[in-house]
């Protein structure tokens, strides 16, 4: 039931006990923190672990983070699995867009710097940055909305790091679908 696709026909449409399609899910914390670590090519540090320790590794449910604790990472008292929150909340999109994780992990890493750098145009950037987190590059509408705020007359690495944030706070690149 992996392959299935999350758009419901007539019909699967009411159909919620037979795998006829996939449910879109918010990505677990762990993994979440993992994969904006390795979009924006900064390392995680945790108690105990190594600098660069993926999130996944943590091992004591009492080892944690704001962000882990905000994601509704289980403290693993129990083996239930209901320990996880996986509902998505205020906190967490409050987090995701004003806390320091991502907006410090956008600038931290410098992927943007690092693309202008190597002599990339504004336009190919963007693609990049599509690729790195969503797997595949900015339709014609999205690229042509996007390419109108280097007209505005703030700096291309500007420009491109709001971008970037903006990617990483998507529902596209938060969930699983």
């Amino acid at each position: 039931a992996y392959q299935r696709s999350v758009q419901s026909n007539e019909l699967n449409k009411d159909d919620t006990l037979n795998f006829a399609k996939s449910s879109i899910r918010r990505v677990r914390a762990e993994v979440l923190l993992d994969i904006i670590s390795q979009v924006t090519d900064t390392k995680n540090k945790f108690r105990g672990l190594p600098l660069g320790s993926s999130a996944v590794e943590i091992v004591d449910g009492g080892t944690s983070t704001f962000f882990l604790t905000t994601f509704g990472r289980a403290t693993r008292t129990t083996v239930c699995s209901c320990e996880v929150a996986l509902e998505p909340n205020l906190s967490q999109a409050l987090h995701l867009l004003n806390g320091d994780t991502v907006n410090s992990k956008c600038t931290q890493g410098g992927v943007v710097r690092k693309l202008i750098q190597g002599g990339k145009k504004p336009a190919e950037i963007v693609d990049d940055l599509y690729m790195r987190c969503l797997a595949r590059k900015p339709t014609a509408s999205e690229k042509a909305k996007l390419m109108v705020f280097f007209t505005e007359g703030r700096s291309e690495e500007e420009v491109l790091n709001d971008l970037f944030w903006a990617v990483l706070n998507s529902k596209e690149f938060i969930f699983n679908h």
